[in-house]
């Protein structure tokens, strides 16, 4: 007799929601030449869209360039694996080009920063040196804003691992 597979639960949308709102690190898999490229990424979550900041270089940018559409991966888990839990959020990055906009999502990315008591370290992936104030943000743009749309409900997929 064959063994039951067992299938991990999916979460529900104010599971995911939450999710996406405790945490700021996450993945983006973009189209790659041969195989798909994956990067880390901070993220800042306005409630209803997802920022990130990207360096003016690199393999992601000419990826992001080249085709748009991307899948964004955020997980939780405890150290020992007895609680876990991703969502996968398959959209579009656009540039963000508004003034007033790219300011406000940099204004978050700070608050992040500050709020989570992140290292300095994080600003060397932003384009930055660590020794700069985290304010550098706000006046030098050595990265670009993304913003993740065309998010559709029907696509996203949440799972989390069984309750004992």
């Amino acid at each position: 007799m064959p063994e039951e597979i067992i299938k991990m639960p999916r979460m529900d949308k104010a599971e995911y929601d939450r999710l996406v709102e405790e945490q700021y690190i996450c993945r983006i898999a973009f189209q790659g030449e041969k195989h798909p490229y994956i990067a880390p990424f901070i993220y800042v979550f306005d409630g209803r869209f997802m920022y990130f900041l990207s360096t003016n270089y690199g393999k992601k940018v000419q990826h992001f360039r080249d085709n748009p559409f991307v899948t964004v991966e955020i997980e939780h888990y405890s150290p020992d694996l007895s609680h876990f839990s991703f969502v996968a959020l398959p959209g579009r990055l656009v540039q963000v080009e508004d003034a007033s906009k790219k300011l406000a999502v940099r204004e978050m990315f700070v608050r992040l920063i500050r709020s989570r008591v992140l290292s300095p370290n994080v600003l060397s992936a932003l384009g930055h040196s660590p020794q700069e104030p985290v304010e550098v943000l706000l006046r030098d743009e050595k990265s670009s804003v993304w913003k993740l749309v065309g998010v559709s409900v029907d696509n996203i997929l949440g799972l989390k691992g069984q309750s004992p």
